[in-house]
């Protein structure tokens, strides 16, 4: 064999043996065959979900399954669901309204479980000097919400009552940050907000409750999940929802250190979220037909405001 030859089959077995070692480095060895899984879960500054993240049991739970958490905030229900619908998320909390704008347009969602009725936690607020006394007197009048969230119910219910149509008012479309700003430099009227967002207008800038959602909303906080996720992972699935509940028994028990947890978990001041809190409902239950009796009546009353692209059948996301 020449020189040449020699070179050659030489590099030819360093090349096969780089191969083979950058292959048996990629490859998973027979320890990591079962991969480890994930589950992604979104949530918002408010709720069960956050004192669960700020408590840190579910990551322990699922640990002995070989499962990780990945959390991710929400600054809205819709942009959380819109989250879930193109698979970036697999679980996460909303409440009434947004489910039925994203199942209206196509989303492949279920509901998992819900909590209990916190009509409290959400309210149509003004400044404190406002001259605005009445919901009669929103008549003309400029009003920020976020579009397709919990408290755009709220504000059709609370018209319905007194006696004004939506078309009474001119609804201003914002996220809370911005619609906060708004409100601050008085941009609009009232506000339409919910908890923790309502506590910090109450405590930090004097807002003053025009209408909370009593008498008006139930206000549930639903959780959901992709369909194909609740389908393929059911276990997983009970054992978030388990640890929801256990984290609600110990909430409703222990209000002064959900507070500390929940300033933590928000960056908000302790005052604010211990007053959001004590408007919480916790007990989290499985879907029933009379929770989701209330959910069409939500989905029909946007339908019939032309607020959804079409109407829908709530019980088809079960």
């Amino acid at each position: 064999m020449s020189i040449e030859q020699k070179r050659a089959a030489r590099r030819h077995t360093l090349g096969l043996l780089f191969a083979a070692g950058v292959f048996a480095a990629a490859a998973p060895s027979a320890a990591n065959a079962q991969a480890k899984q994930e589950v992604r879960i979104g949530y918002q500054k408010y709720g069960t979900l956050t004192l669960l993240k700020g408590r840190g049991t579910l990551e322990q739970r699922l640990a002995a399954k070989n499962v990780s958490v990945k959390w991710t905030e929400f600054p809205a229900g819709p942009v959380l669901l819109e989250g879930l619908n193109v698979g970036s998320i697999d679980f996460g909390t909303v409440g009434e309204a947004p489910p039925i704008f994203a199942q209206a347009a196509g989303a492949n969602l279920v509901y998992i479980g819900n909590e209990p009725p916190s009509p409290s936690s959400e309210a149509i607020v003004v400044p404190k000097d406002s001259k605005i006394r009445s919901l009669s007197d929103l008549k003309g009048k400029k009003v920020a919400l976020n579009k397709g969230s919990n408290v755009h119910y709220l504000l059709v219910k609370a018209l319905e009552k007194s006696g004004l149509a939506y078309k009474d008012i001119e609804a201003i479309y914002l996220p809370p940050a911005d619609a906060r700003a708004a409100f601050e430099r008085g941009s609009v009227d009232a506000w339409v907000i919910w908890d923790p967002f309502l506590a910090a207008a109450e405590k930090q800038l004097g807002a003053r409750v025009l209408a909370d959602g009593k008498g008006l909303v139930s206000n549930h906080q639903f959780y959901l999940a992709s369909r194909s996720y609740a389908e393929k992972n059911p276990e997983i699935v009970r054992i978030v929802l388990d640890e929801i509940a256990k984290v609600d028994e110990w909430g409703a028990k222990n209000q002064k250190e959900v507070a500390v947890i929940l300033a933590a978990q928000t960056g908000l001041s302790v005052d604010v979220v211990a007053l959001a809190a004590s408007r919480y409902a916790y007990g989290v239950k499985p879907i029933n037909a009379a929770v989701i009796e209330q959910q069409q009546k939500v989905a029909d009353a946007f339908s019939n405001l032309k607020l959804i692209p079409k109407a829908i059948v709530v019980k088809e996301a079960l």
